[in-house]
This record gives C-alpha cells, sequence and structure tokens, in this order.
C-alpha cells in the first residue's frame, strides 16, 4: 500500500468532518438569528415610496434590516435577537408612511 493509497480515505474523513463542521456553523447561526418577516405592500412605485416605508420600520425597536423590493412590492424585516415584529406595528408603520399591508408572515 502506497502512501496515496492511505491519503485518499484520510482526505475523504476530513473533507467529511468539514463539511459537518460547516453545516452545524450554519444551524447555529441561523437559530441565534433573529425573526424574519415578509409582507406585501400595496402602490410602490418609486425608491422614495421605499424610502418612506423603511424610514418607518427602522424606528420600531428591534428592526435590525429592512429590505424593500419595489418591483415586486415586498417587504422584509430582519429583527435582531430574541425581538419579533406584530403585525399591528407593522401595519401601523406601513399606514404611517402612506400604503397599505397585506399578507404579513
Amino acid at each position: 500500500m502506497t502512501l496515496d493509497d492511505e491519503s485518499t480515505p484520510t482526505r475523504k474523513r476530513l473533507l467529511g468532518l468539514a463539511l459537518v463542521a460547516l453545516v452545524l456553523a450554519s444551524s447555529v447561526q441561523a437559530w441565534a438569528a433573529g425573526a424574519v418577516h415578509r409582507f406585501q405592500v400595496d402602490g410602490l412605485a418609486c425608491p422614495f415610496c421605499s424610502y418612506g416605508i423603511e424610514k418607518q420600520l427602522k424606528a420600531i425597536p428591534g428592526v435590525k434590516a429592512v429590505s424593500i423590493s419595489i418591483k415586486t412590492g415586498t417587504v422584509t424585516v430582519s429583527m435582531a435577537e430574541g425581538e419579533k415584529l406584530t403585525r399591528a406595528q407593522a401595519n401601523h408603520a406601513v399606514k404611517a408612511a402612506g400604503f397599505t399591508m397585506r399578507n404579513f408572515k
């Protein structure tokens, strides 16, 4: 048996262990992350519209990030760990910006 014959199974084991470690690390990060909420907003037409909604949502305690797609009318709100966004909070923020929210998840 040559060194190459022995290194291939060892390499495969190391790659397998690295893959397991990567999956576990990703799972821990996802578990530690805060909640993510998605909903639709009717009437989004321009960056100024999305900025108004983003500004209102970011004023809510615990909101970590806001992403808005003008094309699809989809708003994604990422919360800090341990924080939650209620439907009422999101609806109030969207209405304050002059829009209508639907399909809160």
